[in-house]
């Protein structure tokens, strides 16, 4: 059995995965700037500011996250300090959290940056949890230009060591069977939650690695932290944690959404090529809006370029739609919009947003308008498709299409 074959069978254990994005906010930046790729790179507002991350060449010189950007300097003078730019932070965490979501829809999201995600009614569709953790690092690789490290296991405690572990763009696996000889050795402040005054006290009295923890009487522990905590910390360094992963979606999408993106598999300037993968992708924005039975009137269209940059164009309808045929053609006439010539694309995504209860939306029929019409036909395919497969029936621009 191969190295790969001995991790899919140990994740089949391993349903939970976290998902933390490498140097988030210094990745970001270094992508839009090629130039510091082989640089100590800082991201920090301003000289009395903190840092907000770096890169691991300036963390090679000890620079930390919220750390005195003043301290940072000293301990390396020759990093490049780049200002954050939030807005763009916030397009690539929620094209991240996105590409969670069309995974598996329990996604708990903890940050801009990082989500636990429970993939164990995604195994049938997608493969072996550690099938899914490498499909999501490439993708988010392929579509946003930067990396992640993943962690796995049968509980989030553990998934979130495990990710520390498979820094820098890696993947840990740890099965329930290998849970204590991989937490038993790691330092006691290193548990979730363990913070800097418990960690202090825990090796004051001696208990410095979590397996010191693991074996000190429960009484013992409750007489030093209290009872709670004492219970916690001792269930903790066995393993043992009841917590599941709740779909939530944090901050990373603070207005009603949804969306998809598509990375082509070679760059493009055929105009031909870019529409069709819009509609594709309004298909599937409009039959995820249906299902859920909501509507929206803002559509957004994103085109990332061969350089990584990034344009968004929207435009707010008259009412809410949930109908394919006329996200599509905003969608469409937002890339027409554009006039770009020549200009090769890397990705191209649509987005529905301002989301309200399908119900709530009175369409106004215009004079001469069919009484049925493209709404009902959305219906049929949807009713089809739920039945027979996403192939069953798509638009004829669609057809030799290899994805559904």
């Amino acid at each position: 059995m191969t190295s790969r074959e001995r991790l899919e069978q140990a994740s089949l254990a391993c349903p939970v995965l976290h998902v933390d994005m490498d140097a988030f906010y210094a990745s970001v930046a270094i992508r839009d700037r090629p130039e510091l790729q082989d640089v100590p790179v800082v991201v920090g507002g301003g000289y009395r500011g903190v840092v907000l991350s770096a890169n691991y060449r300036a963390r090679a010189y000890g620079v930390r996250s919220a750390m005195p950007m003043t301290r940072a300097r000293r301990l390396c003078p020759n990093a490049v300090v780049v200002s954050p730019t939030h807005e763009t932070f916030e397009v690539v965490s929620r094209s991240v959290m996105e590409t969670f979501r069309q995974v598996t829809p329990l996604v708990e999201v903890l940050s801009l940056d990082e989500a636990f995600l429970d993939v164990s009614g995604s195994v049938r569709r997608l493969g072996s949890p550690y099938a899914i953790a490498e499909l999501l690092r490439a993708r988010i690789h392929d579509e946003q230009g930067i990396t992640c490290s993943v962690g796995m296991a049968a509980t989030v405690a553990v998934a979130k060591l495990a990710s520390r572990r498979a820094k820098p763009d890696g993947v840990v696996v740890v099965p329930p069977w290998e849970v204590t000889t991989f937490l038993h050795p790691l330092d006691v402040g290193e548990l979730w939650g363990v913070g800097e005054r418990t960690t202090e006290l825990l090796h004051r009295l001696g208990l410095r690695t979590v397996g010191d923890v693991a074996h000190t009487p429960l009484t013992t522990l409750q007489r030093a932290v209290g009872v709670h905590r004492a219970t916690s910390l001792h269930q903790l360094a066995w393993g043992e944690d009841r917590r599941v992963v709740t779909a939530r979606r944090g901050s990373d999408e603070p207005d009603k959404s949804m969306g998809a993106d598509e990375t082509f598999g070679r760059d493009t300037d055929d105009p031909a090529v870019v529409l069709r993968e819009v509609l594709r992708l309004s298909a599937k924005v409009g039959t995820r809006m249906r299902a859920a039975r909501v509507a929206g009137r803002t559509v957004t269209l994103k085109v990332r370029f061969a350089d990584f940059t990034t344009i968004t164009r929207s435009r707010t309808l008259g009412e809410a739609t949930d109908v394919t045929r006329e996200i599509y053609a905003t969608a469409s006439d937002l890339y027409a919009a554009l006039g770009l010539q020549r200009a090769r694309i890397r990705l191209v995504g649509v987005r529905v947003e301002g989301l309200v209860p399908r119900s709530t939306v009175q369409r106004q029929l215009v004079l001469g308008e069919r009484e049925r019409g493209w709404s009902e036909a959305d219906g049929a395919v949807d009713r089809a498709t739920a039945r027979f497969g996403a192939a069953a029936v798509r638009p004829a621009t669609l057809i030799g299409s290899d994805r559904a």
